[in-house]
């Protein structure tokens, strides 16, 4: 298991089924497993790492396959949600523990509520950020996307679309990720009633509707300049095929569709982030969909990047859930 030390960090390579999964860990205790999402890395959880660690928990956060200095192989298929759930059980098992608590942001908390609804055993609590559990199942995925752009196209219709997306943004890695995470900030973001940056005007990019020269207050320039490396050294393929897999984990999981997760779970949604806006009737099903739920949390005024957005506000609720597990 190779590893590097960066102060109080340590960079690991550990074998997965991808191939080998990059992970940075810190902290002695209970193992807390943090799942990144779009387009992030394990640098999106850098101030959770400490936090944790001086809460008394192993907090490792991983590079999803295809993303950073994981592994991606080259089948779009590969990308699929059980194969993401395999990468997670093994990077449990190369840590030498037999069980953690997962918690995901973005794709990372569909990630991570998958990897509780498949693996019980392996995964005894599960935290999700921004985006709502939702049972496997209903329509066609790929059919609600393309019924949601009206004259436009939705993001998601726009990404899974091979070569589309990557040859709008690896012309310039960095300025697209800088206004994308704008785009989603509750300080940089457009005003209400603007255009939607989360829809593609026919024959157009998403990059058009990105706030131009500004940085959401939790980005320095510095901070850009890690998450660009990454992917200039990867590419954005790996990370956009995770969208190209969604009908695919629609049949994958056919036999969990509407499955609740019964763990014991968290959920911490930022009132301004339109993945929490619009999955409304999820929240309002947790009695059903996720009757293990012990804490649930709107940020007032937070966008999408809750961790890096309100690092301390989300380090508080979750660490009070995490030590709420063992009372």
């Amino acid at each position: 298991m190779p590893q590097t030390s960066d102060a109080d960090r340590t960079h690991r390579l550990v074998p997965s089924p991808a191939g080998r999964t990059h992970l940075v860990e810190q902290g002695e205790g209970p193992l807390v497993l943090l799942v990144h999402g779009f387009p992030e890395s394990w640098y999106s959880w850098r101030r959770q790492l400490p936090a944790l660690a001086a809460a008394g928990y192993r907090a490792a956060a991983l590079d999803v396959r295809g993303y950073g200095r994981s592994s991606k192989p080259g089948a779009v298929d590969a990308y699929g949600l059980r194969d993401l759930v395999a990468d997670n059980v093994a990077v449990v098992e190369a840590l030498g523990e037999s069980s953690a608590v997962i918690v995901g942001h973005d794709w990372g908390a569909t990630i991570a509520a998958t990897s509780a609804l498949l693996r019980p055993d392996v995964f005894r609590a599960v935290g999700l950020l921004s985006v709502p559990y939702t049972p496997p199942g209903g329509p066609k995925p790929s059919e609600v996307f393309a019924a949601m752009g009206g004259p436009e196209e939705f993001y998601v219709s726009y990404f899974q679309q091979p070569g589309r997306a990557e040859a709008e943004i690896e012309p310039d890695v960095r300025g697209w990720l800088g206004g994308f995470y704008a785009a989603l900030s509750a300080d940089t973001m457009p005003e209400p009633g603007a255009p939607d940056p989360h829809f593609v005007t026919r024959g157009g990019t998403l990059r058009e509707r990105f706030p131009e020269g500004r940085l959401p207050h939790w980005l320095t320039e510095a901070e850009l300049d890690v998450y660009a490396a990454e992917f200039e050294r990867s590419g954005v393929t790996g990370a956009l095929n995770r969208y190209r897999n969604m009908d695919r984990d629609w049949a994958d999981l056919a036999d969990h569709h509407g499955a609740p997760v019964h763990q014991p779970s968290l959920f911490l949604g930022g009132s301004r982030d339109a993945s929490t806006i619009w999955l409304a009737d999820a929240i309002e099903a947790y009695p059903r969909t996720l009757p293990g739920l012990t804490a649930s949390h709107l940020l007032d005024g937070c966008g999408h990047w809750l961790q890096q957005e309100r690092p301390d506000e989300t380090n508080r609720h979750l660490i009070d859930w995490l030590r709420s597990l063992d009372a």
